[in-house]
């Protein structure tokens, strides 16, 4: 799910940083940005023959072209150079790289996931900068999912159960002559009428072939939820494009223990991750942290001390925000990266996985760097809501 962003914001950045002017990056030194002028990006775009720019990631040396009015992500992953990203609305940060060359705007709306300091030093996210000339830029590919042909499909439900009060397991099954090929954390998008889409992670692992898991959270005011939950029935046939996201377990360091930690919804990728892992006997140590409200939104509690009990390499630790009284499980009281903190101050050594609210990700990611995490070995995936999910919804507690 996706964050909506409506409001007019104006941006004064100064440019402090003498390595960009070196490298020939135009960084602007004074800009005001008015997202809610830029509504129709094609009112900024010229009439005539559409442009296109070449732009040359210097750290692989791929070389890709971007159409006028195009993301700089959209044009890569469109060519086969398989960059980051998670959300694609400018809010997680996952597609972050650098420019070194060239110059970029925004047509939507300002680079909300960038702080000053980096958009003075030359930083760009790519899911919303559409290039204004050619670019040399600087950001890591992922090599993992290059192979993965992204498809549109139909999909028919199969099962709709409840887990918890305000969240639903569907089980869709797909074509006969299909099977999704799909990285264990990766997410799908449903395809609505007027172009809408909605974002969730598979749960089920990739050797469940034609049946995919979603785990669907209720968000009052929400209307796809609404209607997942209230009318949505088996049988019903979804369209789905998928696999999507570059979340997924890194084998490039197979010595490094895990952590994983999820909040609410986002134990889905996690789910999946797990069971892929024990489906290929990887004994690497991991430590999954489950964080929610209360104990009830610890939905599938049961399958995640099952794991840990029947797989000495694996620990399950769950945190909520609202203490039960009747002591009958084990659980941290508090937010669930402190949890993680308290049993490992020290986290240099380890790869770490996080799903959920981006408020979750974002302290995590924090924290976790401040004791001690490597940046390049953090990986997430920030559940946002949807471009088109009205404001009073997103005023809401979630």
């Amino acid at each position: 799910m996706n964050r909506v962003i409506e409001a007019s914001v104006e941006i004064m950045i100064p440019n402090k940083n003498p390595c960009c002017q070196k490298s020939g990056a135009k960084v602007t030194t004074s800009a005001t940005i008015h997202p809610g002028s830029f509504s129709d990006p094609r009112a900024m775009r010229s009439t005539g023959v559409m442009k296109h720019y070449q732009v040359k990631n210097i750290n692989s040396g791929a070389v890709f072209t971007v159409n006028e009015g195009e993301s700089i992500l959209s044009a890569a992953l469109r060519q086969g150079v398989m960059l980051p990203y998670s959300c694609k609305n400018g809010t997680c940060g996952s597609c972050k790289g650098k420019l070194e060359s060239g110059d970029v705007h925004y047509p939507f709306h300002p680079p909300l996931a960038l702080n000053r300091e980096e958009i003075g030093e030359g930083c760009a996210l790519l899911c919303q900068a559409e290039p204004t000339e050619d670019l040399e830029i600087r950001v890591r590919e992922i090599e993992a999912v290059r192979d993965l042909q992204v498809r549109k499909m139909p999909a028919r439900v199969i099962e709709k159960s409840l887990l918890a009060a305000d969240v639903m397991r569907l089980k869709i099954k797909l074509p006969s002559a299909q099977r999704l090929q799909f990285l264990a954390g990766q997410y799908l998008e449903i395809l609505l009428p007027e172009d809408k889409r909605r974002a969730f992670s598979i749960a089920s692992a990739p050797h469940s072939e034609d049946i995919i898991e979603l785990h669907i959270r209720h968000v009052e005011g929400g209307g796809f939820t609404g209607w997942v939950f209230d009318e949505l029935k088996v049988r019903d046939i979804l369209r789905l494009e998928a696999p999507l996201g570059t979340f997924f377990v890194r084998n490039d360091r197979p010595e490094r223990p895990m952590i994983m930690m999820g909040g609410g919804t986002g134990f889905a990728p996690l789910k999946s991750m797990i069971e892929d892992l024990l489906s290929h006997n990887d004994k690497r140590p991991l430590h999954l942290f489950w964080g929610a409200r209360n104990l009830d939104e610890l939905y599938m509690h049961e399958q995640a001390q099952q794991w840990a009990d029947e797989n000495p390499h694996i620990q399950f630790s769950s945190a909520v925000m609202e203490p039960a009284n009747d002591g009958a499980r084990a659980t941290f009281d508090g937010y669930v990266h402190e949890a993680v903190l308290q049993q490992y101050p020290d986290l240099s050594g380890f790869d770490i996985y996080m799903s959920g609210p981006p408020a979750m990700v974002d302290t995590g990611r924090a924290a976790f760097i401040e004791n001690g995490a490597k940046e390049r070995r953090i990986f997430f995936d920030s559940f946002e809501f949807g471009l088109d999910v009205p404001v009073r919804v997103l005023a809401k507690s979630h």
